[in-house]
Parts: C-alpha cells; structure tokens; sequence
C-alpha cells in the first residue's frame, strides 16, 4: 500500500513534501527500500520540472534517529560481517543517501520536527536549508556507540557549522537543542511545532516563485562552489549565465520588471 512506502511524497503546487515513514523505528535508516526510496524519489524529483523546492521532515515524533542500533547490535544489515564486509555494506547502503542528494537538483528544506541523531543530523545537513521546531534536538552522537560518521558526516557538518563547531559535536556526541542549533548556524530558524509545516511551505514557496531551471542552476553552483577556487567558480558561473540570459523565464521576468507586474514562469 502507498501508505507504506519508506518515504511519502505529497505535491502542494510547485513544492513537494517528502516524508520519511518509519515511525516506528523513529525513521532510521536502514534497509534497502529505504536507500532505494531517496534514490527514487529524487529521481521522480529531478524528472519533474514542475516541482520546484522540496521539504524532507519524518514522521511521527522524530525527524530522524539515524541508524538502527538494533542492527548493529545483532550485527546484521550493513552492520554483519568483517571489516571489508562491512565497509562494502556502507557503500552499498547508507552512502547511497548522501550521494542520492548530491544527485539532486531540485532545492530541498529540511523540516526538522523532533530529534535528529547520528546520521539523522548529517541527514538534516545534506539539505540546502534547515528549520527547526522547538521540540527538535540535534546529535552527532556516533562516538557515543563507539562509532565514526560512516555517512560522510565529516565532510557534511563542517560545511554547515564551520570547522571548530563540527569538531565540538562530533568529538563529544552530546545532544544539542534546536535553540543551541540556531545560535551556531546547524538550522537558520526555529519555530513552535505547529508553526514547521505552515513555515516550510511559506520558504518553499518563495523559493517555487523563482524560475524552475534557474534555481536548479543555482544549487547546482552552489554545491560546486564548496570544491571550486574563485577562479572555477567564476568560469562555471559565466557559462551558466550565459544559458540563463536566453531563456524564456529571463525575458519573462526582465518584461515583468519594466510592466510592473508578477511574472509567469515555465512549468
């Protein structure tokens, strides 16, 4: 049944809301439906181009409680077998998430609407922008259960919070508020809990406002900007302007500007 799947996908306009539906492992991650499920649907996302932003929030209670701990305590999963087992078991399973939102090109909000721990706040970090509800709570806790960020928290959480601050909540694993996750830059608001759901879609459909293709471009530059010299950045963005300044929506929008009025885009 639809109600099933590992992660819901509901259209609202131009935005889509994707849940991730396992409430009663508080939306682990684990099990190949679930990494197909971020494959395929960001597949479904990128194929449509009258989807314009996206919110990822999880059902239930929690946002997400990471990997199953069950799983690794009876080490099954990508969790059984030796050292190259299980390194292969990571890059078969859980890594194909972060590299599933690499992939994506569409602008995705992270809905946090309870706990985020372990991989469930590198989850929250693979997203472009992150709202909190007050309830949330945020933990990079993998040293906790004498484990590394198998999911490329390392590379994900300096990129948001700055070096010194990544260090902090990975090296101690302590449980941070989503007050204390604003403050160091983690989430770029906080609101009550039944504000979350009214605040994503408002920032969603600011963001849906825009050009379709451009703001596709956009994140696009965005993301390769944090591997990229000035000079790269620069030379990549002048051949993608050049693309913009032909299409359509541009001159929509230049034509809209001089009329004085709302424009109407593609899609």
């Amino acid at each position: 049944m639809a109600n099933d799947l590992p992660i819901l996908l509901e259209r609202h306009g131009h935005v889509a809301i994707l849940t991730i539906n396992r409430p009663g492992t508080r939306n682990a991650l684990s099990g190949e439906d679930m990494f197909a499920a971020f494959e395929s649907r960001f597949a479904e996302l990128n194929a449509d181009q009258g989807i314009r932003a996206a919110i990822l929030t999880g059902s239930g209670t929690a946002f997400c409680s990471g990997g199953n701990v069950a799983e690794m305590r009876d080490k099954t999963g990508m969790f059984g077998g030796g050292p190259e087992e299980i390194t292969e078991g990571y890059r078969l399973g859980i890594q194909r998430i972060p590299r599933a939102f690499q992939a994506l090109e569409v602008p995705i909000i992270a809905a946090v609407n309870g706990p985020a721990m372990g991989a469930g706040c590198d989850l929250a970090s693979m997203c472009d922008i992150r709202i909190a509800s007050s309830s949330a709570r945020f933990a990079e806790s993998f040293v906790k259960l004498g484990i590394i960020p198998g999911d490329g928290g390392c590379w994900l959480l300096p990129r948001v919070v700055g070096q010194s601050r990544a260090a902090e909540l990975a090296l101690t694993g302590d449980t941070i508020s989503a007050e204390e996750a604003l403050r160091i830059g983690l989430v770029s608001r906080v609101v009550a809990p039944e504000e979350l759901m009214p605040a994503a879609l408002e920032l969603a459909g600011r963001i849906a406002a825009n050009p379709p293709q451009v703001l596709r471009w956009t994140k696009q530059l965005l993301r390769q900007a944090q591997a990229q010299t000035l000079d790269q950045a620069l030379t990549g963005a002048g051949r993608v302007q050049g693309l913009a300044h032909q299409t359509a929506d541009h001159h929509e929008a230049v034509n809209a500007f001089f009329e004085k009025r709302r424009p109407v885009f593609s899609s």
